[in-house]
């Protein structure tokens, strides 16, 4: 979900459709002009995102960005990033931007990721591992990472691996099983991803930081009770907050306003055990966690919070909840 004007959301649906949410009426409409998406299992139109300075209609900083599934060969999709504008009318997207087709193509249907975040001029994305461990700490995939680049597409010089032989120079940091939340708060950018069977992870990313997947892990395998990796590694970051069991974290967001007195906390949306996760932070520490809405029963998909301070939740079922 993005906040496109004063009183409208665009949400994705993955599928591949756009929809216009008007806050005051609650009228929804389709927006046209979404790109062509690889709907594979998982994949599809993932993210959309605006930066802090966005302004409709304005030719320079009327730019909405969208993660997706791109098709493949036919039979297999990649994570990628695009940017389009919406018209006058509001009724569809226009001046379409293909900015990055990312190297992770696969034909499993598994961890595209994908969540956008700005810092100043830079656009972030994260892209999943595809469902292939090697691919977290192999530096010529995009799979298993985070990618940094220039609003409008270009690599930042000062990208960790630029000029480094065998490593893509739009990688800002590695070893991520499946990034689903990207967030930036007091100016530095922050990650949640998925373990395996336990292990969900809540990160400080750092430039050319090594998060570890697949060889530390505090998740456990699906087919039994041994550890995926090791706890901890020399050279691997350690997360900032583990959840054993897993939560399944699908969204991250910074609160920022003081509405709900959480400003300066994480929320995270539950997929797997349905509820809004509150993380409270001092500092760059955790020292709090508290949960709402398990009584729901709802998978807690994406989070936004307005420029009113009001924090909107959108659902698996397609339900769309303003907190009071």
């Amino acid at each position: 979900m993005a906040q496109v004007s004063d009183k409208h959301l665009l949400i994705t649906q993955k599928a591949g459709s756009l929809v216009l949410f008007d806050m005051d009426s609650g009228v929804k409409t389709l927006v046209g002009g979404a790109p062509k998406v690889a709907v594979i299992g998982q994949g599809g139109l993932l993210d959309v995102a605006v930066p802090s300075d966005y302004k409709l209609g304005d030719g320079d900083l009327g730019w909405i960005y969208f993660t997706y599934a791109a098709p493949v060969n036919n039979d297999m999709g990649a994570t990628a990033l695009g940017r389009a504008k919406l018209n006058d009318s509001l009724t569809a997207l226009q001046n379409w931007q293909t900015l990055l087709v990312t190297k992770s193509a696969s034909e499993e249907g598994r961890h595209f990721g994908s969540r956008i975040a700005f810092i100043g001029d830079y656009v972030f994305f994260g892209v999943g591992d595809r469902g292939n461990r090697a691919n977290g700490q192999d530096l010529t995939t995009h799979a298993g990472s985070i990618i940094r680049l220039h609003r409008d597409g270009r690599v930042p010089a000062d990208n960790p691996f630029v000029g480094r032989g065998g490593a893509l120079p739009e990688i800002w940091s590695y070893g991520h099983r499946n990034p689903q939340g990207l967030a930036v708060r007091k100016g530095q950018l922050w990650e949640s991803e998925h373990g395996p069977r336990g292990g969900d992870e809540l990160n400080r990313i750092e430039k050319g930081g090594n998060y570890g997947w697949a060889e530390v892990s505090l998740g456990k395998e699906y087919w039994g009770p041994l550890s995926v990796g090791e706890e901890s590694k020399p050279g691997m970051i350690d997360a900032k907050k583990v959840y054993i069991p897993s939560i399944a974290p699908g969204s991250l967001l910074t609160v920022k306003q003081n509405r709900y007195d959480w400003q300066g906390d994480f929320l995270l949306g539950a997929l797997k055990l349905q509820h809004l996760n509150r993380v409270v932070m001092r500092g760059e520490s955790v020292t709090n966690e508290q949960r709402y809405f398990e009584e729901e029963n709802q998978r807690l998909r994406a989070l936004l919070e307005d420029s009113k301070g009001r924090i909107w939740i959108a659902t698996d079922s397609g339900e769309l909840w303003q907190l009071q």
